[in-house]
């Protein structure tokens, strides 16, 4: 496993050592793209993680309905189980 991230970080190494050696622009413009990329990449991951945050909000708010309506069902059973007891005892 260490040995297989270590090559993936060499890599990574050389091919963005290739990369500025052999880039077409020059380095303003290059670091200007850089810096837009980063920006868009950063608001894409600002939107995934908010979208995921309400996604759990409302699968956590949905569990709570279920939960509730549940207890609701389970007392209203108890209820009737009583019920059922009581009459039975005073037939």
């Amino acid at each position: 496993m260490a040995r297989d991230m270590f090559g993936f970080l060499i890599g990574l190494g050389v091919g963005v050592g290739l990369g500025v050696l052999l880039a077409p622009r020059s380095g303003e413009r290059t670091r200007s793209l850089i810096r837009g990329k980063a920006s868009a990449g950063a608001a894409y991951l600002r939107q995934q993680g908010s979208d995921a945050c309400d996604a759990a909000a409302e699968a956590i708010h949905g569990g709570a309905r279920r939960v509730t309506r549940e207890t609701e069902a389970v007392k209203a059973a108890v209820a009737a189980g009583k019920q059922a007891y009581s009459e039975a005892i005073h037939s």
